[in-house]
């Protein structure tokens, strides 16, 4: 069970917090479909950022430093990567989901295109550091020692410092969105901008804003998901995390509560995959591998959580509210 829910936190973090980069951008008003992009964009750049730090030799006793360092270039990245985005739709009033599919088909060529060009590999693997015993190891891993209780050691035992640094951010930015002057102004140009206008809030400087917050948490989240769940390689690609956060977002109706609920349950279905050979019962102390038992080829437990979207979003699509102004490009002369 622990091991269950360590996984399930693990695929649920990136989630959740490319998820309320979604909400970010979206309740300032411009949608972003970008999500996907903006995390394989971060990734990569993360992703350099480690291979090129581990060759430094000051930072090759110093994992935790290398991993945050990393982040925070990712998570920068990803702010620089969204601003093609928030200038095509606010300065040059372009549609907004046409632009956030360009980004996601320039982000993949441009990762590619680098990693082929310059160090003539298919994918760029972050180097990682030997532990005490000689063994590689990955960057930001912490392990605590046995004697820990059931529920701690889901969050403290074989954890990524990144789970605790995305779970702080979310509760922060959660916070900020709803208790803050700026975080009303950013809601209310996703409402009625002409009318945040009025009382004399800057509607493109709120876009702005939003979107660049959306493009740092979605690039953090990037670098996160290849540390955390794909072996710490970038390849160009996130296994679709970013749609999968647009769906949690629409699931959460654009409220972070919401967004952490489908993040859990996400993270639950896309673990399944890894862990369906795991999972047993103990039945008159006879462990019952129920999952494995069903010969079940190991992609369709990678498919439910896809077919799950479906499926949700039919039926929770109609409670759905989302910000009335989303999508529409800001005209001042417009009432």
């Amino acid at each position: 069970m622990i091991f269950m829910l360590q996984k399930t936190l693990i695929f649920a973090i990136p989630l959740l917090i490319v998820a309320l980069a979604g909400m970010y951008s979206e309740r300032s008003g411009i949608i972003n479909i970008a999500l996907d992009g903006i995390m394989i964009f971060g990734a990569f750049v993360g992703a350099l950022a480690a291979f090129l730090l581990r060759k430094t030799p000051f930072f090759v006793d110093h994992n935790q430093l290398t991993f945050i360092l990393a982040m925070t270039v990712a998570a920068v990245a990803g702010a620089i990567f969204s601003l093609l985005l928030s200038f095509s739709a606010i300065k040059l009033k372009a549609d907004q989901t046409i632009g956030g599919t360009a980004l996601n088909m320039l982000a993949p060529a441009i990762a590619l295109f680098t990693i082929k060009v310059f160090f003539s590999l298919d994918m760029l693997e972050m180097q990682r550091a030997p532990d005490s015993t000689g063994q590689m190891k990955d960057f930001g891993f912490v392990i605590l020692n046995d004697d820990l209780p059931a529920a701690a050691k889901v969050f403290f035992d074989k954890a990524y410092i990144s789970t605790f640094i995305a779970i702080g951010l979310f509760i922060l930015l959660s916070v900020l969105i709803y208790t803050t002057k700026t975080g009303l102004r950013l809601r209310a140009c996703g409402e009625h901008p002409q009318a945040a206008a009025s009382v004399g809030i800057d509607v493109n400087k709120m876009r702005y804003l939003g979107t660049t917050v959306s493009g740092a948490l979605a690039g953090l989240g990037g670098y996160i998901y290849i540390a955390t769940v794909a072996n710490g390689t970038a390849t160009g690609a996130v296994a679709g995390m970013g749609f999968l956060a647009i769906a949690i977002m629409i699931f959460g109706n654009w409220k972070p509560l919401g967004i952490a609920l489908g993040s859990l349950l996400f993270g639950f279905l896309k673990c399944l995959g890894v862990i369906y050979t795991q999972l047993s019962v103990n039945i008159g102390g006879k462990e019952i591998y129920f999952l494995k038992d069903l010969n079940l080829p190991m992609y369709f437990y990678n498919l439910i959580p896809y077919v799950a979207v479906l499926v949700v979003l039919a039926f929770t699509s109609k409670r759905s509210r989302a910000p009335k102004a989303e999508g529409i490009p800001y005209d001042k002369g417009m009432r």
